[in-house]
């Protein structure tokens, strides 16, 4: 398995992947960013769950389900950190997903047991998939219509690394998705 190493700008490590050096660059980019948009979304999900739902009330008042909770926070905010490359640790897309709908979850038990409802809403989140996403590797654009074995040969035991870039302009611009607050 080719082992490719993702940043999101010039300095800054997102997250290791590994695939098969026939794969289609199209489909390659289309895993990037969806993994991408997932270890987005899950830091976006730790930051509003503790900063609206963990309040010191809502601790003192339920502290089994406070400790759950802080608990799936941490597990999710870790599996999906940026410091998994230090680990040499992979990050896959259905582990991501796992990790997001046990956090809704462990929302939805913190709701049955006193939680007002009115307090925040988690909106569901659907991966934002764009077809212009350029990958860069070795200074050169990945194009679509080839394979990686194109541009790195057909050796499995490769190690690369990519820069991801959003048609003109930078992932790192990019708006974390929103979670939006109920009335």
């Amino acid at each position: 398995m080719v082992r490719i190493h993702v940043k999101a700008a010039e300095e800054e490590q997102q997250f290791l992947y590994s695939c098969s050096c026939d794969s289609s660059i199209a489909d390659l980019a289309d895993a990037i960013l969806e993994i991408y948009n997932l270890q987005a979304w899950i830091q976006a999900l730790c930051v509003h769950v503790r900063q609206y739902l963990l309040t010191d009330a809502f601790r003192e008042n339920c502290v089994g389900v406070a400790v759950v909770l802080d608990r799936t926070l941490s597990e999710a905010g870790t599996y999906a950190s940026k410091e998994q490359v230090l680990h040499q640790r992979f990050l896959s897309p259905r582990f991501l997903r796992d990790h997001i709908q046990t956090i809704e979850k462990e929302v939805k038990i913190a709701h049955s047991r006193g939680l007002p409802e009115s307090n925040t809403q988690i909106t569901t989140f659907t991966p934002e998939l764009h077809k212009d996403v350029q990958l860069i590797w070795a200074g050169k654009e990945l194009l679509r219509g080839k394979r990686l074995c194109d541009y790195i040969g057909g050796n499995e035991k490769t190690k690369i690394t990519i820069k991801l870039k959003l048609g003109c302009e930078d992932l790192e611009n990019r708006m974390v998705p929103n979670v939006q607050e109920g009335c």
